[in-house]
Formats: structure tokens, C-alpha cells, sequence
């Protein structure tokens, strides 16, 4: 019998198993099964995405195709998932997840972790720390960085309302989420990155966190492209990313002619900014006299920089992305370069099923980054150091910067 668990443990030592949670259209795990990491199984709650993930596995896969749980992710508790995939207790390389980041997103109402879809990231943490991979990775937008524990309605703060409480100040959610997998054991690095800084053809902040059971601090990840050119390539363009493309066969959303009127004004690179300046206000209704700098409505994009973030559709007024020449938005087959799909995937239901699809996930090269990065440190063969690095537009979002910030504003991390 010892003789069987030990050949067990060399063959779980070098698949580097992994269970991905929250797989949405695979572009996370695509990139991870890229990058040295087998996928055992995957679990995706809405249904086009899971048609999707099934018209595709077997392309990416092969013959080890992962288990689907077409679930919500509280259905599954550690005891189902060590039974049904054969697993145990710290046997696990990673688990991996993206949980739902509209509970976080600047652009939404940020109910943090009070939220039903903050409600589902906690049970991703408790998964986590009962099953006690190795290692977890958990993707997020910058909103995640700032997002309360407990969210106070804005109209029950300032003059004649209590001082927030310690739960509903700033960065309270990931505080939390940090103490809980303290003390679970493990020791966690994070920071904001935007993609185009690794070979990705977009400018896409995500923050990426590692948990690591085993005391050491996996470093951040080390950037392949830079904007100037100096010491890395360019960053990669809108025109590299869909050069191989059938451009007289695309899948594409429309303008109504109220706007398209406006963008036959405007030129590759530009936005409302660059129309006449009497027409600008009547372009813009009553955006026109809106804060912010609006840089999303009317927006071509260029051929020789990166796409901005892909959003889950490009046709909303303030989020536009239309083509850098053609009287249209992006095509689904351009979101797909953009995020680096490979050629030949296919997305499964309605247009604007797959806009969304595409639009929500992790650029597959992202992933085959964060993979071969985390199998390196894995292997010892990257330094367990983290002094505070910029890897994004933004300053302070390291995790050292950030902790310090976190506990002069907490005075420290609340039970």
C-alpha cells in the first residue's frame, strides 16, 4: 500500500493538478493548461458559458478533459469534491478563480462582500483553505483594492449618522478576505498589472493575488513588454492582434445612425474630443457637462497602440469600441484576438452572450503568464523577494504598499 501512495504522490507532484472555480468562456484556464497546469475540474454557473466551455474542451484538453460542475459554487463543499475527483487534503497544486467582480467594480454599486456575489468569493476562500492546495490564485478588477467589507448606503453617511464603522471603511473587503486566509496558513502577494506589459495586445488592469501555503511569498510577475520599447518589445498592437483575420466575414453588433453620424467625423485613435467643437456638445447630450474625462464615448480605436479594456459590450454610449476605420463596433472574432483566444474557438450563444463572455475574461496569455510564473518560483528558480513595484497607471497597489496604507486607515486587521 505505501508503495501505491507514494507513485500517487509523484504522479500528483508532476501533473500539477489544479481546480478552476468560476471558469466563465476558460480564457484564466486556457492559458494555465498552457503553462504547465492540469485542470482536474472546472465550475461555471451560467449556462452559455458552460455550452461554451463544453464545445471547446476537448480542443484544449485532450483526452485529460476536466470534470464540469455546471453549479453555483456554494453547492460545492470540500467532502463532494474529495470524493468525486479523488482527491485529498493538500494534495492540490493551486485552486484557481476569478469570483464575480461586480460586488467590486468602481462602475457599479460596490456592495463588497455584503453582496450575494461578494457572499460566493467568501466560500471560494473557505474552499480554499479547507482543501489546502499549495497555492491559489484569484483574479479581480481594481475595485476589489478599495471595496468595503460592509457597504454603507451614501445617502446614510456625514452630518447626523454615525462614523463608519471599521467593516465599512475603505479596503475592508480584501482585508478580510486576507485574514481569513491567514488563517487558514497562508501567506498572500498581490498587485495591480495591466496586461499590455505581458504580451497582451490591451490595456487591462487586474489585480492577481497568490496564496502560498508554505510560508514563502510568491514574487510579482515579471513584465515581457513595455510601453517605450526600453530593455523589453513594444507593447503589442490592435493591428498585430487581428492581422490574420477574415475582415469581410465578422460577427458584429451595430451603431444606431444617431452616433454613427458622429463617427464618420472622426478618424483611427479618436473621440468625441476630436469632433468640431460645436458639435461636441450636441454629441454628447448631457454627458457633455458630466466630471470625468469621457474618454469612452465616441472612441476609435488606434491601429498601433493596445485595445483599452474590452467591456461586455462594445455599443454602450460611454464605453464604445469602435473600429479604427469601419462604421462599426469591435467584432466578436476582433474581442477574441484582442484577448487572445485561439483561432479556432467558438462561443456559444446569442451575440450579445458572446461579447459578454469574451468581454469578462482573463486573457488567455495573461494566464499562460501567471502559470510558467508561478511553476518558476514553484521550482525555486525566482527569488521569494516583493519589494514594491508600479505595474500598472496606478501607485500603492502592491501588497506592501498597500498593507501599509490598509493598517494606518484600519489599525490593523479586524476579526
Amino acid at each position: 500500500m505505501k508503495k501505491i501512495d507514494e507513485q500517487h504522490a509523484r504522479r500528483v507532484s508532476t501533473d500539477r493538478p489544479i481546480l478552476s472555480f468560476f471558469s466563465g468562456a476558460l480564457g484564466l484556464d486556457i492559458g494555465l493548461h498552457q503553462g504547465g497546469l492540469r485542470c482536474l475540474a472546472l465550475n461555471e454557473f451560467n449556462a452559455t458559458a458552460c455550452q461554451t466551455i463544453r464545445e471547446n474542451a476537448s480542443r484544449i484538453y485532450g483526452d485529460q478533459t476536466p470534470r464540469l460542475y455546471e453549479c453555483d459554487i456554494r453547492n460545492l463543499t470540500p467532502d463532494l469534491l474529495r470524493a468525486d475527483l479523488g482527491i485529498e487534503t493538500g494534495e492540490l497544486f493551486a485552486i484557481v478563480g476569478g469570483p464575480p467582480c461586480q460586488a467590486f467594480s468602481t462602475a457599479g454599486r460596490r456592495l463588497g462582500l455584503n453582496d450575494e456575489r461578494g457572499n460566493v468569493f467568501l466560500h471560494f476562500i473557505d474552499l480554499i483553505t479547507a482543501l489546502r492546495p499549495k497555492y491559489a490564485i484569484m483574479e479581480n478588477v481594481r475595485g476589489l483594492l478599495s471595496a468595503p467589507f460592509v457597504h454603507r448606503p451614501h445617502d446614510q453617511r456625514g452630518s447626523g449618522f454615525a462614523p463608519l464603522a471599521e467593516e465599512e471603511k475603505p479596503k475592508g473587503a480584501l482585508l478580510h478576505i486576507l485574514r481569513r486566509l491567514e488563517a487558514g496558513g497562508y501567506k498572500t502577494t498581490f498587485n495591480l498589472y495591466s496586461t499590455a506589459n505581458f504580451g497582451v495586445p490591451q490595456i487591462r488592469e487586474r489585480v492577481i493575488l497568490f496564496a502560498s501555503r508554505d510560508g514563502k511569498s510568491v514574487p510579482y510577475l515579471t513584465p515581457s513588454h513595455s510601453q517605450s520599447g526600453k530593455g523589453h518589445p513594444r507593447w503589442k498592437t490592435f493591428r498585430e492582434a487581428v492581422a490574420h483575420l477574415d475582415t469581410k466575414n465578422v460577427e458584429a453588433g451595430k451603431f444606431p445612425e444617431a452616433r454613427l453620424k458622429y463617427y464618420r467625423l472622426l478618424k483611427e485613435g479618436q473621440n468625441w474630443r476630436n469632433l468640431p467643437e460645436e458639435i461636441q456638445k450636441e454629441a454628447m447630450g448631457g454627458s457633455y457637462l458630466a466630471g470625468g474625462g469621457k474618454t469612452g464615448f465616441y472612441r476609435r480605436l488606434a491601429w498601433d497602440k493596445p485595445s483599452p479594456t474590452l467591456v461586455t459590450s462594445p455599443t454602450m454610449p460611454a464605453t464604445d469600441l469602435c473600429h479604427p476605420e469601419e462604421l462599426r463596433p469591435l467584432s466578436i472574432q476582433e474581442y477574441a484576438a484582442i484577448q487572445t483566444f485561439p483561432n479556432d474557438y467558438v462561443f456559444a450563444g446569442k451575440l450579445v452572450d458572446k461579447y459578454k463572455q469574451i468581454g469578462n475574461a482573463v486573457p488567455c496569455e495573461f494566464g499562460r503568464v501567471i502559470s510558467r510564473h508561478l511553476i518558476a518560483f514553484d521550482e525555486g528558480a525566482l527569488e521569494d523577494s516583493n519589494s514594491p513595484q508600479v505595474l500598472s497607471r496606478y501607485v500603492g497597489t502592491d501588497h506592501r504598499s498597500w498593507m501599509e496604507d490598509a493598517v494606518s486607515r484600519q489599525g490593523g486587521l479586524f476579526d
